[in-house]
């Protein structure tokens, strides 16, 4: 006696349909599990033995042979104890084989046959959809998740018992609901509307660095922001996801895919719809920040930020390699991470923001000057953010203290955070005419061969990124981003063209010098 079900593995964001084969032959009892499969996936054997012994029949007694087709590909996780529980009852000429077909199983069972919320059920979701299958039983707390997914039937379950009726058609049990996942709370860590009450003009002064924020969100830019501590330098990152647009559709779905496999998808609200704000301590990992584990491997905070913001405060103080592990995502857009087993792909295309103290104490750029580090420890600090990893971010800005008869006039000089967040819808309007044929949707993704080849700057602003390159006071890394700030100083002014000055407020936003001109009055109250 045979029969087979279908589910899903999951490669990183990508997903497989799974065949569940179950035969039911002559021999001493054994249950063997094949196809590639991890101890997760092993242990299912003694899941779903005691499972379907508790809802309503027995574990043949007899050799049970369960292969997870096709075998070349890795299995892992604990989803796919349904598909195997309700094949041993096709198996078995309970459930009629032809109510099988089309459908994809996706849950973890209680030994008491009771169904567990599970991870991933928007990506795997998405595979089966695109893999042709017209419905799919998941847990029935993952519904509204799973219903994000267009062209194919979602039903909930609560457990084996219940499955079994409705394939059967018999009346369903009255068994209680599914509880969500512990590690998926109502309000997600990774959440921006944790920070929807913090308004920018709550900041005393700091105009340039205000506007060096306004920029770094209408065209999506990285930031490093170096000062002495109490400077605002935090402040102004947790402001930032006010600034930001909500995201399209397809990005909140590639958003709550990785939230999903990781777990930390809210099962109140399954659609992000708000850009992700992360901010991991300094003692992160490299695995918490780029992604891993030695059994499963899952996403980490670069791949979670994706489509909004990574802060890393005190930059500096995290370790060499997590730090270093930026490089490649900041360029590509994505990361890989690859083990001994497998090899999974996430999105990260973030934002990232840099704060930092300009010394070891942070005293150096203090007015009182009580700082007492040695040249050589000032450089050893500044030398923990490397070279590339400098040249790769957009906007540099270094904040000092304001005097106190400063402080009292700049408390009412701001404008409020939701006037500055239409100016940047503006300025990604502008960005999304202008980019509307092209893969790209933001400054800061078209790279710089194609701006210099369909969106040049003013002949003034030309021989200004020319000269500088001629005394090598940029590389040609550095004068490609120039033009991607030109270009969203001159959205963010209305310009069609980017101006010799928005160039040159362009090189003052890189170099981290003061500003001023029409970009300063865009963050002052009129």
């Amino acid at each position: 006696m045979a029969a087979a079900t279908h589910s899903v593995t999951l490669d990183g964001l990508a997903g497989r349909p799974i065949e569940v084969e179950v035969d039911i032959s002559g021999g001493l009892p054994a249950t063997v599990l094949v196809g590639l499969v991890d101890t997760m996936v092993n242990e299912a054997r003694d899941r779903c033995r005691s499972a379907v012994s508790n809802s309503g029949t027995t574990w043949p007694d007899q050799r049970v042979t369960i292969n997870l087709a096709p075998s070349t590909l890795p299995k892992s996780g604990s989803h796919y104890d349904l598909a195997i529980a309700l094949a041993v009852f096709a198996a078995k000429n309970l459930v009629p084989a032809e109510r099988l077909a089309g459908v994809v199983f996706l849950g973890e069972l209680a030994l008491d046959g009771r169904l567990r919320a599970i991870r991933g059920v928007l990506p795997a979701t998405l595979a089966a959809a695109e893999a042709g299958f017209d419905r799919v039983f998941v847990p029935e707390v993952n519904v509204p998740e799973a219903e994000l997914v267009g062209g194919i039937g979602v039903v909930g379950v609560r457990s084996l018992r219940h499955a079994v009726a409705l394939l059967t058609g018999t009346e369903e049990p009255d068994d209680p609901p599914v509880p969500p996942l512990d590690d998926a709370p109502s309000m997600s860590w990774t959440s921006a509307e944790r920070l929807a009450h913090l308004d920018l003009a709550d900041i005393a002064g700091q105009e340039d660095s205000r506007m060096a924020l306004l920029v770094a969100a209408a065209g999506g830019h990285h930031l490093l922001m170096t000062g002495p501590p109490g400077i605002g330098k935090t402040m102004l990152a947790q402001r930032l996801p006010g600034l930001l647009p909500d995201l399209t559709r397809e990005q909140s779905l590639a958003v709550s895919a990785v939230h999903s496999i990781a777990g930390v998808l809210p099962s109140d609200a399954p659609l992000l719809r708000r850009p992700p704000f992360l901010d991991p301590h300094h003692t992160a990992s490299a695995v918490s920040i780029v992604g891993g584990g030695s059994k499963v491997i899952r996403p980490g905070a670069l791949s979670l930020a994706h489509h909004g913001v990574l802060f890393l405060d005190e930059a500096p103080e995290f370790a060499s390699n997590v730090l270093e592990a930026l490089r490649q995502p900041l360029e590509s857009g994505h990361v890989v991470v690859s083990r001994a087993a497998m090899t999974a792909a996430y999105p990260a295309r973030f934002q990232l923001v840099l704060a930092a103290n300009p010394c070891p104490c942070g005293l150096s750029s203090a007015v009182s000057d009580q700082c007492r580090c040695t040249p050589l420890m000032k450089r050893r600090y500044a030398d923990r953010l490397s070279g590339p990893i400098r040249d790769r971010i957009d906007i540099h800005r270094s904040l000092s203290p304001l005097s106190r008869p400063e402080l009292v006039s700049a408390v009412t000089g701001a404008r409020r955070t939701a006037e500055l967040a239409a100016d940047v819808l503006s300025a990604r309007d502008r960005q999304g005419r202008r980019l509307a044929d092209t893969p790209w949707r933001l400054n800061s993704e078209v790279p710089g061969v194609e701006l210099r080849k369909h969106w040049p700057v003013q002949d003034s602003g030309r021989v200004l990124i020319d000269s500088e390159l001629r005394t090598n006071k940029l590389n040609p890394r550095s004068a490609d981003r120039i033009l991607r700030l030109s270009w969203t100083v001159a959205d963010l002014s209305g310009h069609d063209v980017p101006r010799g000055d928005d160039v040159e407020a362009a090189l003052s936003l890189r170099r981290g010098t003061a500003l001023g001109g029409a970009l300063r009055d865009l963050v002052q109250a009129s």
